[in-house]
């Protein structure tokens, strides 16, 4: 069988960012034209993470019993009909439901896309193929706040969700067509056990949980930025959704550079040094908000160029996290995959809402300090895993010399 090409693992994995990010400026629209408020509208964000993080927990180990293809081709599916509701939505809450039903199908690709090149590459090629798809499907989510804000001047706050469809329906055929299974050495487990004995047997080894909790709190610094960058270039920076569309590309930009150099060198380097070495710019990122806001420098760079820099330092970081926890036992890669994504994206809802929670709930009106605090504690506990990797890694080192 001839293996899956770059494209059709771009294209499948972009769906769930983009569906994330290209409606980031039709928030505010939303509140009025569903007479909402901001922390019901803001459940189409946490609420669709929540679901993401949730359904990769089954969608790995169902890869793993019953291959990669049919699960993602289904999901497309499902996703499809997620968008559909969105736009027809009368009310807030079938709006989230929709919201819920798009998570549920989209993250499939997200999740079996990452497995797929873990069954096709070694671990430290896998790195690099990962930065190679991330990349390319970063490319999407760039461009897409800003097609968004366009969009929503045109259309309304459904102008994202049409071209969703669009993408959703286009995904969906060539996945049909050109998605060739991967995954050819089938776990034998099946139901409810099946699930438990996959995750005993990761949850056994350290060395996964390490790269996972990486993985999943620098993810949660960005998460924390979606959650309150639109109520802050609101409210502080006074940004209308087009021009805060364009800044979020500075965000896309520094993952796409920081992927690029992850293709590039994470063989030569290995994966522990590139995640070492992402793992810090998150840190100097957070320094950087905290000092300019504090000296009263209220400008949209002021936000968005220290959030390239957390862009680039994911892009570096994540890759490897990822390929360093799918392959500690390449056998379960799915279900890997799966719990090393639901860490991701389960913290991320978290720290999504409870950054647009503490801004919109009038304790802490028109600042940015919710947001810094929040990011500082993820970075934090970024630091504290990434010594746990070396540390392991050190181990593993001495025991085979």
């Amino acid at each position: 069988m001839p293996r899956p090409s770059l494209a059709i693992l771009v294209a499948i994995s972009t769906v769930n960012p983009l569906a994330m990010n290209i409606y980031l400026p039709s928030l505010a629209g939303m509140i009025v034209a569903f007479n909402a408020t901001s922390a019901e509208v803001q459940l189409t964000m946490s609420l669709y993470l929540a679901a993401v993080g949730i359904a990769q927990v089954f969608l790995g180990p169902i890869s793993d019993r019953y291959g990669r293809r049919p699960v993602v081709v289904g999901g497309m599916a499902v996703f499809v009909l997620g968008t559909v509701i969105c736009l027809i939505a009368p009310d807030i809450n079938t709006l989230i439901i929709g919201r819920i039903i798009q998570a549920l199908g989209g993250c499939t690709g997200l999740v079996l896309g990452r497995a797929i090149v873990r069954d096709l590459y070694e671990r430290d090629q896998a790195a690099s193929m990962i930065g190679y798809v991330t990349m390319g499907m970063a490319i999407g989510p760039m461009f897409a706040p800003a097609l968004g804000g366009a969009l929503d001047g045109t259309f309304g706050w459904q102008g994202g969700f049409y071209l969703m469809l669009l993408l959703g329906i286009g995904v969906f055929a060539a996945a049909w067509f050109d998605l060739h299974e991967t995954h050819h050495n089938r776990t034998r487990g099946q139901g409810f056990g099946g699930l438990l004995a996959s995750y005993r047997s990761l949850g056994a080894i350290p060395e996964f949980w390490a790269y996972a909790a990486t993985a999943m709190f620098t993810s949660s610094v960005y998460f924390a930025f979606l959650g309150g960058a639109p109520f802050i270039a609101a409210s502080v920076l006074g940004m209308t959704p087009l021009s805060m569309g364009l800044y979020f590309m500075l965000v896309a930009a520094g993952y796409i550079v920081g992927n690029g150099l992850s293709g590039r060198y994470a063989q030569r380097l290995g994966v522990t040094t590139m995640v070492i070495i992402g793992s810090f710019m998150p840190l100097v990122a957070v320094v950087l908000v905290g000092s300019l806001f504090g000296a009263g420098v209220v400008h949209p760079l002021s936000l968005f160029l220290p959030m390239l820099i957390v862009g680039l330092g994911n892009g570096l970081c994540l890759p490897s996290a990822i390929a360093g926890a799918v392959s500690v036992k390449p056998e379960l890669a799915g279900a890997a995959s799966g719990l090393a994504g639901s860490m991701q994206i389960g913290l991320g809802a978290v720290s999504s809402a409870l950054v647009a929670f503490l801004l919109s709930d009038g304790m802490y009106p028109a600042t940015t300090w919710p947001l810094v605090l929040v990011m500082g504690v993820c970075v934090v506990l970024t630091l504290v895993s990434v010594a746990a990797v070396a540390l392991i890694e050190r181990r593993s080192a001495g025991r085979t010399t």
